[in-house]
């Protein structure tokens, strides 16, 4: 009997140390490379999204291309702000 307490309390130290671990893991951030395709995804769909606003509007007023200039411009714009702005968020 003395051997199963023992086994016990090895088991118990064993999954607090474990606890500890995977409470320390969670609480670590995202990994490099899931915070590169974040800031890679939110630069392209800003562009994307000002692009595609600036044809719309090219096909409603027949001005092409000097919407889709300017709003692929407005996209590049918001697009950095964008990934300036989660990167101080990061760094917090």
């Amino acid at each position: 009997m003395k051997k199963f307490e023992d086994l016990k309390t090895r088991l118990r130290i064993a999954k607090s140390k474990i606890d500890k671990k995977s409470i320390n893991n969670n609480n670590k951030s995202s990994s490099s490379l899931g915070i590169a395709m974040k800031l890679s995804t939110e630069m392209v769909a800003a562009v994307v999204v000002g692009t595609i606003i600036g044809f719309i509007l090219d096909t409603w007023f027949d001005s092409k291309p000097w919407f889709i200039i300017i709003f692929f411009f407005v996209g590049v714009v918001a697009g950095i702000t964008n990934v300036i702005r989660s990167a101080k968020l990061m760094q917090k």
